[in-house]
C-alpha cells in the first residue's frame, strides 16, 4: 500500500517544516535541519546505530522539539533491538508529557517492555518476564483507552491481546 509510505513522508515533511521555524540551535537552522534529516532517514532506512548517534547529537541542544527528538531516539533504540534503553527513554519522556505525546511515548515503552518480557520468558526467567508483560499490558492499555486513534491498524490492540493470552499461561 502507498498510504503508509506517504504518511511517513508527510510526517517527515511536517517535522522538517516545524524544524525550519525553530531558531537558537547551536547547529544553526540549516545544520539542525540537515542533522535531523540524517537521523530521520537513518531511522526509516533501518540504520539504527546512525539514527541513535544523530538523535543524541540533536538532543544536546534543548529546544521546542526536545520531546519529539527523545521520542524518535527511543523509537530508534526500539527498532535497533535495545529494548531496555527504549523502555527507559520512552518511560522518562512519558513522565513529563500529557495527551497524545504521553501516549506515543507509552506505546514505545509498552512495546519495549513486551519484548523484554518475551526474552526473559525464553531464558526461563518466568517471574521477571511476567512482571515485564504486566507492565507492558498496563501502559498499552492506557494508550488504547486514552488515544485509540494512535492505533489505526490495531497493532497495539493485537499486542495487548497477545500479552493477555501469554499472561494466562503463566
Amino acid at each position: 500500500m502507498q498510504a503508509i509510505p506517504f504518511a511517513k513522508a508527510a510526517l517527515a515533511g511536517l517535522a522538517l517544516l516545524l524544524l525550519g521555524s525553530c531558531g537558537g540551535s547551536p547547529l544553526g537552522q540549516h545544520g539542525f535541519q540537515a542533522q535531523y534529516a540524517v537521523a530521520r532517514n537513518a531511522l526509516e532506512a533501518g540504520e539504527y546505530d546512525l539514527a541513535r548517534r544523530s538523535y543524541r547529537k540533536l538532543m544536546q541542544a534543548p529546544g521546542p522539539l526536545a520531546a519529539r527528538l527523545q521520542l524518535e531516539y527511543a523509537h530508534a533504540e526500539l527498532r535497533g533491538g535495545d529494548f531496555a534503553a527504549a523502555a527507559r527513554s520512552a518511560g522518562q519522556l512519558a513522565q513529563g508529557q500529557s495527551g497524545p505525546a504521553r501516549a506515543a511515548a507509552l506505546a514505545v515503552q509498552g512495546t519495549a517492555l513486551h519484548e523484554i518480557g518475551l526474552a526473559q520468558l525464553a531464558q526461563g526467567q518466568a517471574e521477571a518476564g511476567r512482571q515485564q508483560l504486566e507492565a507492558a499490558r498496563k501502559v498499552l492499555a492506557e494508550v488504547l483507552e486514552t488515544h485509540p486513534e494512535l492505533d489505526p491498524l490495531g497493532s497495539m490492540a493485537g499486542r495487548r491481546a497477545s500479552i493477555e493470552a501469554r499472561l494466562k499461561t503463566l
